[in-house]
């Protein structure tokens, strides 16, 4: 033989995730705001699970699938009919399978997307979720109000239309006007050249028109409400709204002048050159600058506030409150009513196995359904187990903190800390971490905020990035707006606190806040 085949034994140790596990999982990332839904979703999907107690806070749609009251088995017979069992078949365990189900616990597991998650969290030393805010002040223990994503109201687009109802237009600029509202963002501004929307015009509704009756029709739009509506830029978006305005005022004349003639200076903030190239005193010059700065550069969102509420409302998963110098932590379980197995399906089980005519295909149906209830079950427990060992941790973790709010008593904590002191696997704490918001008597803030990496002060004290934005902010904040500090002058100020800190480390955290450069900040 010219080759030869080795055979060889080989052993080797993987780990893979159970289907209990992966549901667990799933359940300890989903917020409470959707936790619901998806309890929802597992009654409907199967029949023997129901609320326990609390049946009348869960509406549930009408199915033949969700057992309400079964008085014998006849009604139950029809849920069964329902079921093709030569197709159920195949994934239905046998019954010493089923005998054979271990039902511990899972207190950890290795994160399938192991490597996903450190680059997105925890390893990324520039990881600059943690410095945002969701303030949310509008809840209490008695807090009642069913919250919804939504306000059912009319389109962004219904109320422009409803606006080109009041102008009398034949039916090719009725047209026009269409393909105009089609195109205008939510920001309010004309997304396409007015040459394309000639061509799509020409093209798929076989209208052909001159760019010249497009930009009439467009002019029309521009004068609906808010001002500035279909505008193709910022500059045309403001020459509208101040061109609404009184032209009379030496403050509105001055304005258009800087909008016409300055632009680039005035998004800079180059005052200085505006002032030389229109020959204005600071006063006037002050006085238009003002003017400006009260128009909407973003007319769309006026409108997009009437046809939603202004965010969608941030349901509080923890709720954390601090008194008499001690903490009282609870897991909000509003959205998370208790479920229990059905007991009928266990006296029916019975009844089918005892039966001299055993349907065996009945039984093992009722078996899984039985056996996937007490799994759901069992996972959210252990989800409202884990959640409540990790936020008792993190509020030990930043006790000052949560006393009374102030940031700069923050402290350096990764996932891994909490991970460590509550003996999960950091991808769990992760999975509780996502999505997740806690309610204090200072305001609602996402968990993220909560973490951060640390900084060495000349002390060599360990100190979180958190309190140096905080520091940084009130820098910001306390600075002469006529003379806004450069960055240079914020390390020098950083400095005398105690914080060694690089002038690219500044600009990052400064953009991480929102804040612009020194010389956007600047105010006459």
């Amino acid at each position: 033989m010219s080759g030869s085949q080795k055979l060889s034994l080989s052993q080797k140790q993987i780990q893979k995730l159970s289907p209990q596990q992966i549901q667990l999982m799933k359940l300890i990332q989903i917020p409470i705001a959707l936790l619901e839904q998806r309890i929802k979703q597992e009654i409907e999907e199967n029949p023997v699970l129901e609320v326990d107690d609390f049946g009348s806070e869960l509406t549930l749609n009408e199915d033949p699938s969700i057992v309400k009251e079964q008085d014998d088995n006849e009604e139950f017979d029809d849920i069964i009919q329902d079921y093709d069992f030569d197709e159920f078949s195949g994934n239905i365990k046998s019954e010493q399978e089923y005998l054979d189900t271990d039902n511990q616990e899972v207190n950890s597991v290795q994160d399938i997307y192991e490597s996903d998650f450190q680059e997105r969290f925890y390893d990324s030393e520039d990881n600059d979720d943690n410095s945002y805010k969701y303030n949310a002040n509008n809840y209490s223990h008695d807090d009642q109000t069913t919250f919804a994503p939504y306000s059912v109201k009319k389109t962004f687009q219904e109320q422009l239309y409803e606006q080109l109802g009041t102008i009398t237009l034949t039916d090719i600029q009725t047209s026009i006007a269409k393909i105009i509202i089609g195109n205008i963002d939510d920001s309010g501004y004309l997304e396409r050249d007015v040459i394309d929307i000639v061509n799509d015009l020409s093209f798929y509704y076989n209208i052909n028109v001159e760019k010249t009756e497009v930009d009439e029709v467009l002019h029309l739009i521009q004068g609906f409400e808010p001002l500035g509506i279909g505008a193709r830029n910022l500059k045309e978006c403001l020459t509208i709204q101040l061109k609404n305005k009184d032209q009379e005022k030496q403050s509105i004349e001055d304005a258009l002048k800087i909008i016409n003639l300055c632009y680039e200076e005035f998004t800079k903030k180059h005052y200085d050159k505006i002032r030389k190239k229109l020959d204005i005193d600071e006063h006037n010059l002050k006085e238009a600058i003002d003017e400006i700065l009260k128009l909407n550069p973003k007319p769309g969102n006026s409108l997009a506030e009437t046809n939603y509420s202004d965010s969608l409302y941030i349901i509080p998963d923890f709720i954390v409150n601090y008194s008499d110098g001690e903490f009282d932590i609870t897991l909000n379980s509003k959205n998370s009513p208790d479920l229990k197995i059905n007991k009928k399906y266990s006296e029916m089980l019975e009844q089918f196995s005892t039966s001299k005519t055993k349907n065996k295909e009945a039984i093992l149906f009722i078996k899984q359904k039985i056996e996937s209830a007490r799994w759901f079950i069992e996972a959210l427990n252990q989800r409202q187990n884990t959640l409540l060992k990790t936020i008792y941790a993190i509020v030990d973790y930043q006790k000052e903190y949560f006393k009374d709010g102030d940031e700069t008593k923050l402290e350096p904590m990764i996932l891994k800390d909490i991970a460590l002191d509550v003996d999960l696997d950091i991808s769990t704490i992760s999975r509780v971490v996502s999505s997740k918001f806690v309610q204090t008597h200072f305001g609602t803030f996402s968990l993220k905020k909560f973490f951060s990496e640390s900084l060495s002060t000349d002390s060599g004290e360990e100190v979180s990035t958190n309190k140096i934005k905080k520091i940084l902010q009130d820098c910001i904040n306390n600075e002469d707006k006529s003379s806004p500090l450069p960055d240079e002058q914020l390390v020098i100020l950083l400095k005398q606190k105690g914080f060694n800190i690089a002038r690219r480390t500044v600009a990052k955290y400064r953009d991480v806040l929102g804040i612009p450069v020194a010389r956007l900040r600047k105010e006459l």
